[in-house]
C-alpha cells in the first residue's frame, strides 16, 4: 500500500468512526497528540493507525471495507499475541471486556475516564 493510500484509508476510517478506536472505542489522535491534550513523548500508543481486518499477508486488500482505524497500541496488541492473531471480532470482544472491567489502559485510567465522558 502506498503511503498516500494508507493515509487516505486511515483518515476516512477515523472520520467514519468519529475518531474512536475500532477495538476499544476510546478517542484517538490523527494529526497531532494535542488533539487529545497529550504530550508527544506519551502519545504514540494513542495514534490512529490503519488496521487491516484481514491482514495483507492473508490476502486482505487495501479497500475501505477491510481497513479500520485503531490505536497503535490496540493494533499491535492484536498482532503481537502468541499464535495466530485473533479475528477482529474476537479481539474487539476481548478488548471491550477489559475496557468495561477497567483493565485496558490502566496507566492512563484518569485520562480515559475524562475522555470517555466527552
Amino acid at each position: 500500500m502506498t503511503t498516500k493510500r494508507r493515509k487516505s484509508l486511515r483518515t476516512s476510517a477515523f472520520h467514519a468512526q468519529f475518531g474512536r478506536c475500532y477495538y476499544c472505542g476510546l478517542p484517538m489522535w490523527l494529526a497531532a497528540p494535542s488533539e487529545l491534550g497529550l504530550k508527544p513523548s506519551k502519545a504514540r500508543a494513542f495514534q490512529c493507525t490503519a488496521e487491516h481486518l484481514l491482514a495483507q499477508q492473508d490476502g486482505g486488500r487495501d479497500v475501505s471495507g477491510n481497513v479500520v482505524a485503531a490505536h497503535a497500541r490496540c493494533n499491535q496488541c492484536r498482532h503481537k499475541r502468541s499464535g495466530p492473531a485473533p479475528s477482529p471480532d474476537a479481539f474487539r470482544a476481548l478488548v471491550m471486556r477489559r475496557v468495561n472491567a477497567g483493565k485496558w489502559w490502566p496507566q492512563n485510567q484518569k485520562f480515559w475516564q475524562h475522555q470517555s465522558t466527552q
